[in-house]
């Protein structure tokens, strides 16, 4: 028991060679090498096949089944030039991750022998076991039967021997069990609604597209030290360990200098990545120590949510490599900060984003306003929604933790726009605007003009700052699916935009000048949608009196958050937007509890574990050792004496105790609290009991093994401590 943590932790930190990798090209020459992207296409497809799929892809036509069996020849014609023996269906269940099922290209010849065969009908549609992926109810154990189709606007690519084709992944009775499929729809109602309200500025544009520029932050760790660590293993997180006397409060580690086995890791992740069509752009050391960040250039929002999800994977395959394991739980270490997966998102159309305010014209500038605005509305209607959109079992451990966002969403504005929404609010109506002719809008708002520099600082206690020429959600996860979030906002902000519109042209209707029908609602929403803005500190105890005063959602119990889901303005939005029906959205709720207790089941299953075959051995261990020193004192210097040199030892003797007996009837109220909380059938209620009685037992059991950690010896202390795990040599 002695020497073993020691074992590993020499093992851990002994100088490890640096793997060794190609050498890198110029990142250009190797981006897209494993992506059957434009450049391909032309390659291994005929120029009339070629332009039917670009007219899907690009203007959202539906596909010509056709040309599939082109297609698929085309793609395995290159894959198999790339050593390619496999192909899958790549798709997202509702367990967060990804799922794929491989079939090699293999076919019958009819003669006896085997030919190597991928058709059109392989390409666009398959049918995996439906049974035992998530659903909610929508799908019984026995109905097995779901189908995968092919997306074509997210390029097919390939990893080892196995041709990846991103897919959506239904039921056999229509609904989504996936988070593509109704991203997708999300996104085509954001591209419906903003283009008409473009149409108001700029007549001639035919699409608006959502982008999102997400930033992955990670913590890496030793991996004979994560070995070392049951918890760490089998729930992602450490449920003990006393902080460690130095962690991130020197501020050091920030931005310092890169350990040279994790500019390693770097190198060959960013190499792999950017084969895979990943633009990673940005490295450096978070501020944990042990964390770090990646962050790729702006995508389209349906292909960066599928370039996260194959990054996380290629982060876990490549670390391994390395001698590390990444952790992606948003709080895996106590006392030291989360991570979280900041989503910046923004409109665009061919003509530029929508909510970058360039000052050109008068045009221009009111087109930003109205955008802005319109965002503000839907964050303002659905700020709970946004919430539920982010809670998870993991991330309950971050959010509020006074280093991420807090469980309240607000939005930061900075001053110069906070001021211009201000002045279009209580300026005079006629001195506001007027037409002249060809001109267009004519806005007196001397402000405008700053927004053409960067304008605001930065907020980092705010949800949703807005950040010069987009909005950045800071409080999504770092293991979360990004398309969760970006479902409900895109959903939202194409609600706010519909209902924009309506109100606009019923005033024209009646025979108000268009833009005068524009700065009316937009004056409007800006009053209503006033309680959303908040530009101070989010994490003072004051502002959460303010945000109920302004009665906005402040609810923290994540099982609780989740209902907002089932809210009558949600399901109106949802089914209006056409992204899910009702039926839907309650089978992702019952999916959403499920998946909260079973995470909580788990831990709370380690750490009894953990506590009665670890902690409580190694305690009473130590106990003997000091109660065989007490004892050679007595028998040395006398029952006085002995008792006065002892005392020390009698005190920690009798604290080890009494800890070790406060940790023994926690795990048995545990057991029973879980007992009780299993016997509840409601998805919902048990996931209430689980937050509300196996939590806060588990931190009190928490709180009394740290205390043991910090006065028993720490040479046969068995689990490697926060002070190894922390900090990469």
């Amino acid at each position: 028991m002695a020497n073993l943590r020691f074992r590993v932790i020499e093992e851990a930190f002994r100088k490890r060679p640096l793997e060794v990798i190609t050498p890198m090209q110029r990142p250009a020459e190797i981006y897209g090498k494993y992506v059957f992207n434009r450049v391909k296409m032309r390659k291994y497809l005929s120029a009339e096949v070629y332009d039917k799929l670009i007219d899907v892809i690009d203007n959202g036509t539906r596909l010509d089944r056709s040309i599939a069996d082109a297609v698929a020849k085309g793609m395995k014609d290159w894959a198999e030039e790339n050593g390619v023996t496999h192909y899958t269906h790549w798709f997202q269940p509702l367990t967060e991750g990804t799922a794929e099922k491989h079939d090699a290209f293999l076919e019958h010849d009819g003669n006896g022998g085997m030919i190597e065969e991928f058709s059109g009908k392989l390409l666009v549609q398959q049918e995996p076991d439906a049974s035992s992926f998530p659903s909610g109810g929508i799908r019984n154990t026995f109905e097995a039967r779901g189908y995968s189709a092919w997306d074509p606007t997210s390029p097919v690519f390939i990893i080892d021997d196995t041709l990846c084709i991103p897919t959506i992944f239904i039921a056999y009775t229509g609904e989504a069990l996936d988070y593509k499929a109704p991203l997708l729809r999300s996104l085509r109602a954001v591209n419906t609604a903003a283009t008409d309200v473009c149409h108001y500025f700029y007549p001639d544009v035919k699409k608006v597209q959502t982008n999102l520029g997400w930033e992955q932050e990670y913590f890496l760790v030793d991996k004979d030290l994560f070995l070392a660590r049951p918890d760490l293993m089998l729930t992602g997180r450490t449920l003990m360990g006393h902080d460690s006397a130095k962690n991130q409060q020197m501020d050091d580690h920030y931005f310092g200098t890169i350990p040279e086995r994790v500019q390693a890791f770097m190198k060959d992740l960013e190499f792999r990545a950017l084969e895979l069509g990943i633009p990673c752009k940005t490295r450096h050391n978070e501020v944990a120590p042990g964390q770090f960040e990646l962050a790729p250039i702006f995508e389209e929002c349906n292909l960066a949510v599928d370039h996260n999800m194959l990054l996380m994977l290629l982060m876990k395959k490549i670390a391994n490599k390395h001698g590390f394991r990444v952790l992606l739980h948003e709080k895996p270490f106590a006392g030291v900060n989360g991570s979280g997966k900041h989503n910046n998102w923004s409109l665009s159309t061919d003509t530029g984003v929508l909510l970058h305010q360039s000052g050109k014209t008068m045009e221009d500038n009111l087109r930003f306003v109205v955008f802005i605005v319109e965002t503000l509305m839907a964050v303002h209607k659905h700020n709970g929604l946004l919430k539920a959109s982010v809670m998870s079992a993991t991330n309950d451990h971050r959010l509020g933790a006074n280093e991420a966002p807090p469980a309240i969403i607000s939005s930061f504005l900075g001053k110069q726009l906070t001021d211009l929404l201000d002045h279009i609010e209580k300026a005079d109506k006629e001195a506001l605007f007027d037409v002249s002719g060809k001109q267009g809008v004519k806005l007196d708002i001397s402000e405008i003009p700053e927004l053409f520099i960067d304008n605001t600082d930065r907020n980092r206690t705010s949800p949703f700052a807005f950040t010069g020429n987009r909005f950045e959600f800071r409080a999504v996860g770092s293991e979360a699916n990004c398309a969760s979030a970006m479902i409900v906002l895109n959903t939202a902000v194409a609600e706010a935009l519909v209902n924009f519109k309506q109100r606009v042209d019923a005033l024209v209707e009646k025979g108000e000048a268009l833009h005068s029908a524009i700065i009316d609602v937009v004056r409007e929403d800006i009053r209503t949608c006033r309680p959303i803005h908040f530009d101070g500190n989010g994490y003072s105890d004051e502002w959460k009196e303010e945000a109920q005063r302004r009665g906005l959602d402040c609810e923290a119990s994540c099982p609780l958050c989740i209902d907002s889901y089932l809210k009558e303005a949600s399901v109106a939005m949802f089914e209006s937007m056409n992204v899910m029906r009702k039926g839907e959205l309650e089978a992702r709720n019952e999916v959403k509890w499920e998946t909260y207790t079973k995470k909580v089941q788990i831990e709370a299953r380690v750490m009894g574990d953990l506590a009665m075959n670890h902690i409580i051995p190694v305690a009473t261990h130590y106990q003997s050792q000091l109660a065989k020193n007490v004892k050679s004192m007595m028998e040395i210097f006398g029952q006085e004496e002995g008792r006065v040199l002892s005392a020390r030892n009698t005190a920690i003797l009798k604290e080890i105790a009494e800890r070790t007996q406060l940790i023994e009837t926690g795990v048995e109220e545990l057991v029973q609290a879980r007992k009780v909380a299993n016997k509840i059938e409601c998805q919902r209620d048990r996931s209430i009991a689980y937050h509300d009685h196996i939590v806060p037992k588990m931190e009190m059991i928490r709180y009394q093994i740290d205390k043991l950690e910090m006065i028993v010896s720490d040479e046969i202390w068995t689990l490697p401590k926060y002070r190894e795990l922390l900090f990469i040599r």
